[in-house]
Parts: C-alpha cells; structure tokens; sequence
C-alpha cells in the first residue's frame, strides 16, 4: 500500500510543518499555510513503472544533431528565444496581469499557418478567445481552442488533436486528478509542470506555458518551476505607455541577454524593429537636462533619451529618483560629479528618467546619465547632433565598453555628426562612417568641455 502523509505546505515560499501555522516562518507572510496530501510509493512499486529505464554510456558515443528550430513569425520573439522554438522544449512566459502575454501568444500561434496548434485555457472560454483573435488577425490559421482545466483531460485532447505546438494559459489553473490539493498550489503546479515536461521530451511538442507573478514581481509558485522549463521570459513593461519589452532570464539554447521590444495597439502588438527612431524625442533641441545614450542589449544596439532634472532641494532634505536606471547608481555618479568634477548637488533635488518606459543595466550609459544632470543643473542645453556612450569610474575616468563599432554605426545611420567614447576605446582601429565625427576622452571634465563649451 502507498504511504499517505499529510502535511501543511507555505503557498508563498514553500515551507514545510507538520501543523498548520499562522505565520509562515520563513517568509513572514499570514495565513499562507494550506494542507496537502502526499502519497509515497514503495521502492519496489517503483523500480516497476519504470518502463525503459536508460543505460549509461560514454560522451563520445552519444549521437546528436542540431535541432531545427521552428519559426514562430516574430523576429522579437525569434531573437529572444535564441533563434526560434525548439522542438520539445518547455518555455514560461511570465508578467503582469494585463500586460499582454495571452495576446502575444495567441498572436504567434495565429500567424503559423502551416502549423497545427492546440490553445488550452483555463481562464477563458473559446468566445472570449475568438473574441480576441477577430482583433488581431482574420487571416485563416489551423489553431484548436478548448478552455480547460483538467491535467488528465488535456493530455487526452493533445493526443486526439496531434498538434504540433501547445499552449497553456495558464499554469496555475491546471489541476491534476492526482494530487489532492486546490489549483495554483505549490503541488499542484510542480506535479503539472513535471508531467508537461516528461510529456514534451518524449513526443517532441513545444509548449508555451504562461505563468502568473506575485506582488514581489516573481513568478508565481515552487521556484522548481522556473528549473525545470526550458526557458523563461518575462514579458514586463508600463501599463500607461505603448511599450512592452520581452527579456528572457533563462535559456538552455540561447542567450539570456537578449531583447524584444513590442508596441501595444488596439489591434495586437506590433514588432519594433528599430527603436531608436521611437525612443528618441523630435523637440528636445532647446531642452536642457537631456542627452541620448548609445546603448546595446543583447546584439542590438540602439539609442536612448536620457532625462534630468535637477531643482533646489525644497524640503530641506535633497530626493534622489530614478525611473529606468539603478538607484544606486545613480547616487555613485552624483557622488562623482561632487568629488571629481567639483559640482556640489548635495542640497538639490536630482530625478532622472529614461525615455520610453525602459529599465537599461548597461554602465555605458553612465556619460550620458551625468551630462544630462549637469545640463539640467547649470540650464545648459546639449546639442542634438551629438551622442554619447562610455562607463564612469569612480575617479572621474571614462571607461571603455564593449562593441564601440556597432555603437558608432548605429549613431550614424540615425543622422548624428558626433559621438564621445571612451579614450581607450579609440586605441583600437575602429571602423566607422564618415558622416560622424568620434570624439575620445578621458576623464569626465574632457567630455563636459565638449559639451559645455560655448
């Protein structure tokens, strides 16, 4: 006979107890504690269900071939994914309620004409669905819609339909007749997402499996379940603005440093493929406090507005804000324009934005971050033919960054006559367009003399 074993589990973090308790332990969080019921089956019992157990073999003996990965008709999400869909792979996409992942879904699998595909929802139902897919597309498609809930059921359909890409929106409303415990717990969901993976490995089907996040903005149940999909994307933006930006945190083939870029329309998400046109602002000429970044993310370079303002602190107490960019940072460059450059902010206020609703890690902004403060503080403009990209230490000294080349090629091409980079960069032979003149510095003070000169 199989062990039952009944035990309370944290729906938050996932802790353990023999009891219920008011208070989870581990995270802090009230009244997260649900009772779950785990069978264990005997050794023996087992050894029995495995029906082709795997034998050991050398690495050199192992035979494989590169996979042809699937194109999904998005560029955006081609370059995220690595390259395309690989067969049998399990990806997890993840965001905020409302920011569009059931809609970028359904749209790839509308525009696979020649691909059969199976929309699983247990959210809503086919109308609501076909609803949404008059909105994007009328174009005839072999996609398959059932709305469902049931794990067991499910399977059933996949195996009737044979379809060769499946989509489940979402995990955490799909139940498995196995396990005794409500949809969205922590076994519930481990137990589905395992099945599904054993599932797609042996009948080599894709699936999409669109996940929901927590208030603290990770997604939602067992961390085991980003471990054990293939991929996981979070698909994150500003309600209020038309951007939305596709990043991917984990990738088994491909990179993690890659970069979508979408604009919501009434009519679906349109693919932005040239962001810089769209992140830069047509009237800044006669602004001060604004400077354009040359940035990359991934392999796509493009480039940026970023804002500042800088204003006497009125509340005696100076704020420091940053939309976009790390707050911590941004304390460290204000720090350095105090020691190095001899500007004193400490009794003024400093917010800074990046253009267009993005969140941008690359240092290579750090010139641009400080010339922008500077112009807001003295009320000086920045030319608009004039861009800039390099690392700011913490002496003053204008670091190198990677792929100098690309950065200049993309200033070019968007009409700018001038780029500062980093002194060491321009060592190098670097190959750029004569349209545009590069401007090396070292030290900080070089770069506000080129800007601040007249």
């Amino acid at each position: 006979m199989a062990k039952i074993k009944r035990v309370y589990v944290c729906q938050n973090c996932g802790a353990k107890a023999s009891q219920e308790l008011g208070r989870c332990p581990a995270c802090g969080e009230w009244g997260t504690y649900a009772e779950e019921i785990i069978q264990k089956d005997t050794p023996n019992r087992y050894i029995k269900a495995v029906s082709n157990p795997q034998q050991p073999v050398l690495m050199k003996d192992v035979i494989c071939s590169e996979e042809m990965r699937i194109n999904t008709g998005s560029v955006e999400l081609n370059r995220v994914l690595g390259g395309g869909l690989v067969p049998g792979s399990l990806v997890l996409v993840g965001g905020e309620p409302g920011i569009g992942k059931s809609t970028l879904i359904l749209q790839v699998v509308l525009h696979l004409q020649n691909l059969k595909t199976l929309y699983v929802s247990g959210e809503e139902s086919a109308k609501q669905i076909k609803l949404r897919a008059d909105r994007i597309t009328s174009a005839p498609n072999q996609c398959y819609v059932v709305s469902e809930t049931s794990f067991e059921r499910i399977l059933s359909h996949i195996q009737d339909v044979q379809p060769g890409l499946v989509v489940i929106d979402s995990i955490q409303t799909i139940a498995s007749e196995e396990v005794d415990a409500s949809p969205g717990s922590l076994s519930q969901v481990r137990e589905c997402a395992t099945r599904l993976l054993k599932f797609a490995k042996e009948t080599n089907i894709p699936f999409f499996i669109i996940g929901h996040i927590n208030k603290e903005g990770s997604i939602a149940g067992p961390k085991i379940l980003e471990h054990i999909v293939d991929t996981v994307l979070q698909f994150e933006g500003d309600q209020n603005h038309m951007y939305r930006i596709l990043r991917s945190i984990k990738n088994r083939f491909g990179s993690t440093s890659e970069l979508g870029i979408f604009e919501m329309q009434q009519d679906g998400l349109r693919e932005v493929h040239n962001p810089s046109e769209l992140l830069l602002s047509q009237n800044n000429s006669q602004m001060s406090g604004v400077s354009i970044a040359s940035t990359i993310e991934g392999v796509r370079p493009f480039l940026i507005e970023v804002q500042a303002l800088v204003s006497t602190a009125a509340y005696g107490v100076p704020q420091r804000s940053g939309t976009g960019f790390d707050q911590r940072r941004l304390n460290m460059l204000l720090a350095v324009l105090e020691k190095r450059a001899g500007f004193k902010l400490g009794q003024k206020d400093v917010f800074l934005n990046i253009a267009g609703g993005l969140r941008i890690n690359d240092p290579a902004i750090d010139l641009a971050v400080i010339c922008a403060v500077l112009s807001s503080s003295l009320d000086v403009t920045i030319d608009s033919d004039i861009c800039m990209t390099g690392e700011v230490g913490l002496s003053g000294e204008i670091r190198s960054v990677n792929r100098i080349e690309q950065r200049i090629a993309e200033a070019g091409k968007l009409g700018f006559k001038r780029i500062i980079i980093p002194h060491y960069a321009s060592d190098k032979k670097i190959i750029h367009p004569n349209t545009i003149q590069v401007i090396p510095v070292k030290k900080v003070e070089e770069a506000f003399r080129v800007l601040f000169k007249k």
